[in-house]
């Protein structure tokens, strides 16, 4: 989205916060490499402001990977896959993974023309939170997290609603649109934690999403994510409302072009608990579930005879560089990532790719398909519409049901599934945590289907992916031509080496007062941090603590899966249904919530 390129043209497998290769200044490292040119770069290069709210995930090795160096005058937000709601923590609970820092930091961030540092609980105060997360830096890493879904740490100490993460990152977009001068144009880019996990919401929207059912007569929910997701929702419909009559309050709705899009379809694993009925699959897969994402365009800009109207052409996420850098009179191309590829060629790195980008805003407009030709979805799967090729390995396919997760969800996860994405995400210290399962196992608790060269479907007849035409000779030619296609990609796909989990990243954030964030060439980044006694001790316990990962785990694999097993917990958890979501009975609504949430 923010790069312009398809992914596997700028960053197609997720790397950790840590890692860092010295040998490639440019690419080595997780996210956008350096010298890919923003979105937020482009609109800036048009005279806007830019402003960034919420999840960002493109990179945060170097002040340049950063919101603030991709173009943004200012950031209020996280860096990584995700965070804890209530606290802003990294926990296990969060990424899916402990990190070689042993998930100790706090990733919230604010970065502007004045400061650049932790979103501290002082500066909090500014967006509505006035009490303390009670977060404890130096607790052992675990399974479980601090802080309960509802914010509770235990049942005499919550936290209010004020202090929910995404409550502060919507009065931090509402301050925007305030504050913001409308002789000027505005780029506000507005990435919500929502609906990812950790399932976290305020009691409040739990008894509103009860209270509406039971309005409706509807049976009350059975599954405890399941309405944990339905409360999360409504959170996030009243936030964009909120930010939409903002606009309108302001005066600038009749100029204004919203994009709401989402990078993946829903994760239907436990506990991601999404829903993408009727399609197959979900997040992690390349099934209809799992790349055919909601989106929509608003705002007064739209010509009203095509405002109500569905679109059916192909649109790639990249292509929205393309439609915003179009709609504001500046060249989609990326002189910088050219000027990069001389240094790098003469280094014998990787090259940067061009932008993907198709101009697609006079199609939308006629509603004509802007994507006629192959496009590249992963290295497994292609779309020439209406013809989908999809090969080898695919996890999670399956089909969810209307109401999905439910307690027979639960029940079943430990024979057959969909559990955690073992294969893409649940890691130790940058590494894949290989359980040793024989692959029959693996395939069940991942729903694995071995598609081997590729299936074809007619995804504008068949959209559930049904009916495979790989072995109809009629559809030959297709099906060659496809395979084909995808052969020819996957020789051209970005893959540099991204390097190894690094402890500077750690000793960083522990100097500036406890925050992930840059950790390479950051001398005159950050802002001076005076530490409190309170971190100062939290260090002290913290460096004991990253000695022994560096000198004695780091070395040793089976030492760490050893440490693993003992000090964080036994990791056959991940496989009970019961770990992840609650089966309710109706008595039971009203249960402190405990569950553990990845």
């Amino acid at each position: 989205l923010m790069s312009g390129r398809l992914p596997m043209h700028v960053n197609w497998v997720n790397t950790g916060i840590t890692d860092y290769n010295p040998n490639d200044p440019v690419s080595g490292s997780g996210g956008i490499p350096r010298n890919m040119t923003g979105m937020a770069e482009k609109l800036k290069e048009a005279g806007y402001a830019t402003h960034m709210v919420g999840k960002w995930d493109a990179g945060a090795a170097t002040p340049e990977h950063t919101p603030w160096g991709k173009g943004f005058d200012t950031f209020v937000g996280y860096m990584q896959h995700a965070n804890d709601y209530w606290q802003e923590g990294i926990g296990f609970t969060s990424t899916g993974e402990i990190d070689v820092c042993l998930d100790k930091f706090v990733d919230f961030h604010i970065y502007n023309e004045t400061f650049k540092g932790g979103l501290t609980p002082e500066i909090a105060k500014e967006f509505g939170c006035f009490k303390d997360t009670a977060y404890n830096q130096s607790a052992a890493a675990g399974l479980t997290p601090q802080i309960n879904a509802t914010g509770c740490v235990n049942s005499t100490y919550c936290m209010p609603d004020g202090c929910y993460e995404e409550s502060m990152l919507k009065v931090r977009a509402l301050q925007v649109i305030k504050e913001h001068d409308v002789s000027k144009p505005l780029f506000l880019f507005y990435t919500s934690h929502l609906l990812h996990t950790p399932l976290e919401v305020p009691q409040s929207y739990l008894d509103k999403a009860d209270a509406r059912l039971k309005s409706l007569g509807a049976e009350p929910f059975d599954s405890s994510n399941r309405r944990l997701y339905a409360a999360m929702v409504n959170y996030l419909d009243d936030n964009v409302g909120a930010i939409v009559k903002a606009m309108k309050d302001k005066g600038m709705w009749d100029n204004t072009f919203v994009i709401f899009t989402s990078d993946n379809g829903g994760p239907i694993y436990e506990p991601g608990s999404a829903n993408n009925y009727p399609l197959k699959g979900g997040k992690y897969s390349d099934w209809q579930g799992g790349i055919r994402t909601n989106a929509f365009i608003s705002g007064g800009i739209i010509p009203k005879e095509r405002r109500g109207q569905k679109h059916e052409g192909v649109v790639s996420i990249a292509d929205w560089y393309g439609v915003v850098s179009e709609l504001a009179g500046v060249d989609a191309a990326d002189r910088k990532a050219e000027k990069a590829n001389e240094w790098l060629e003469k280094k014998g790195l990787p090259l940067l790719k061009p932008v993907d980008v198709v101009p697609q805003w006079q199609h939308m407009m006629d509603g004509t398909n802007g994507r006629p030709d192959t496009l590249y979805v992963s290295n497994k799967a292609v779309l020439k519409y209406p013809y989908k090729l999809v090969a080898g390995d695919q996890v999670y396919s399956i089909y969810s049901g209307q109401l999905y997760p439910n307690c027979s969800t639960i029940e079943n996860l430990e024979q057959h599934g969909p559990a955690v994405p073992l294969l893409d995400d649940v890691k130790l210290f940058g590494e894949r945590l290989d359980l040793g399962f024989p692959q029959e196992k693996v395939d069940r608790l991942m729903d694995i289907d071995h598609c081997g060269e590729g299936r074809l479907y007619n995804i504008a007849e068949d959209p559930r992916e049904v009916n495979d035409l790989s072995t109809d000779p009629n559809f030959a030619s297709i099906l060659s031509g496809l395979r084909s296609d995808l052969a020819d990609f996957n020789k051209n796909l970005f893959d540099p080496d991204r390097g190894h989990p690094t402890m500077t990243a750690c000793r960083v954030a522990m100097k500036v007062g406890g925050f992930y964030g840059p950790f390479i060439d950051t001398e005159s980044f950050y802002s001076p941090v005076q530490l409190t006694p309170k971190q100062i001790e939290n260090n002290k316990i913290a460096e004991k603590d990253l000695e022994y990962v560096e000198k004695v785990l780091l070395p040793d694999r089976k030492k760490q899966i050893e440490w693993f097993n003992k000090e964080v917990g036994d990791i056959s958890v991940l496989f009970k249904g019961s770990t992840f979501d609650i089966c309710y009975k109706p008595s039971e609504l009203n249960v402190f919530e405990t569950t553990l949430v990845v």
